[in-house]
């Protein structure tokens, strides 16, 4: 399979631009020597909560055309959550193959925003006369599907060409329904016109092969095998000596 991403090359810091200030973003470690390449068409950002991953794959999303709140391009201006803006974009610098005509930025955490999005606008007389807003995503409103149901309707029937950036999408998705996410990246990978970036905290997601995984556990932002990763670790061990794991976390609990 061939993995070299079409669309989106790498990122960069702009020294120049940043701003004396330790404030958030600005504080974030990896980002004084940010100098990201992107070899793969699947790229996957691991690390612990806080590290930053998904503070960049807002920016990126920012730098390449698309709502920071989560949407297409034709989402720009929606304000349909609360992040609107990315600080961290304005200092940084996106390198490109080519620029992609289509894209998406799926974000766990805003999908019911955006779901009350495209229900706003089926109500809306001006906007539905040019279009069913749903006819994207599976002809009905996202509502009316379980939160997984509901991810998985926007994968499946949006994604087709183009650079689609995926926050956490797990944080939906059953174990089964990662692998269904698996299979149509896959497919489109191999069509040659899709790439994703993916921030994750599961294992599951980081097997995608070839995938470039990109650790956030150091500040340089190495690349990273997945047997490697504490995600791995942890979830193996658990899995295979609950009792031993459990043991540890109850003598800790008692220091």
């Amino acid at each position: 399979m061939t993995l070299r991403p079409p669309y989106l090359a790498g990122v960069r810091v702009v020294e120049e631009r940043l701003p004396s200030t330790d404030q958030h973003p600005y504080n974030l470690p990896f980002l004084q020597t940010l100098d990201l390449t992107i070899d793969s068409a699947v790229t996957v950002f691991v690390g612990e909560n806080g590290s930053g991953k998904s503070t960049l794959l807002e920016a990126i999303a920012a730098l390449s055309r698309l709502p920071v709140s989560g949407g297409s391009r034709s989402d720009l201006g929606a304000a349909h959550a609360p992040d609107g803006v990315s600080a961290l974009a304005a200092v940084l610098r996106p390198t490109f193959h080519s620029r992609p005509k289509d894209g998406y930025f799926l974000r766990a955490e805003f999908q019911a925003h955006f779901a009350s999005l495209l229900d706003a606008r089926a109500a809306d007389p001006e906007f539905v006369r040019y279009g069913d807003p749903y006819a994207s995503y599976g002809g009905r409103s996202l509502h009316v599907r379980s939160h997984g149901e509901a991810f998985l309707s926007v994968i499946q029937n949006r994604f087709r060409h183009g650079l689609f950036l995926l926050d956490e999408p797990e944080a939906a998705l059953s174990p089964q329904r990662q692998l269904a996410l698996l299979t149509l990246m896959h497919r489109l990978v191999e069509a040659g016109q899709s790439q994703f970036v993916v921030a994750t905290h599961s294992p599951i997601l980081m097997t995608f092969p070839a995938a470039q995984l990109v650790s956030f556990d150091d500040s340089a932002l190495p690349r990273i095998r997945l047997e490697d990763t504490t995600h791995f670790e942890i979830t193996k061990g658990m899995l295979e000596s609950p009792g031993r794991y459990w043991k540890h976390l109850l003598d800790r609990s008692a220091d």
